[in-house]
């Protein structure tokens, strides 16, 4: 039996697109271009604008390895030691936010690149942080649209 449902559920899940809807504060950009491709494409595009790749995680690599197939799925944690200093000295409790992840996952067509605006993660600090918080937020935004506007070229 429980053969059974680990083969019906590995089946399910390769079915299974791992689409993110839209939602407020996110960006989502769907692609034509593989998985894999995007990825990469993502950590060259972090590089290029300046910005550096601080983690990395997702679950395909250790599905496989239990035997359970599902789309790819990654998740990447970028920033920059120069925003981490700047957003620090304006918020402590802040810089829990930190890194901005971005999320690349398979679909049936390609892939997509999702993530939460650097101002809409960072708003809630505001008004404890002033300004200041909503103009580097405001810069990130910038290069957060940047990079994925380069990686999902």
């Amino acid at each position: 039996m429980r053969v059974v449902l680990i083969v019906a559920l590995s089946l399910w899940a390769g079915l299974v697109h791992a689409d993110v809807a839209p939602r407020a504060g996110w960006v989502v950009i769907e692609t034509a271009k593989p998985y894999a491709q995007l990825v990469e494409d993502v950590k060259v595009a972090v590089g290029a604008n300046g910005m550096g790749v601080v983690t990395q995680a997702g679950p395909t690599g250790a599905a496989k390895a239990r035997g359970i197939t599902i789309p790819g799925n990654r998740v990447i944690g970028v920033f920059n030691n120069k925003f981490a200093v700047r957003i620090l000295a304006l918020s402590t409790a802040a810089m829990i936010e930190a890194p901005i992840r971005l999320y690349v996952t398979e679909t049936g067509d390609g892939g997509t690149l999702s993530y939460k605006m650097p101002s809409f993660v960072f708003a809630p600090y505001v008004g404890e942080a002033g300004p200041e918080l909503t103009e580097a937020a405001e810069e990130l935004d910038a290069i957060f649209m940047t990079i994925a506007e380069e990686a999902t070229r």
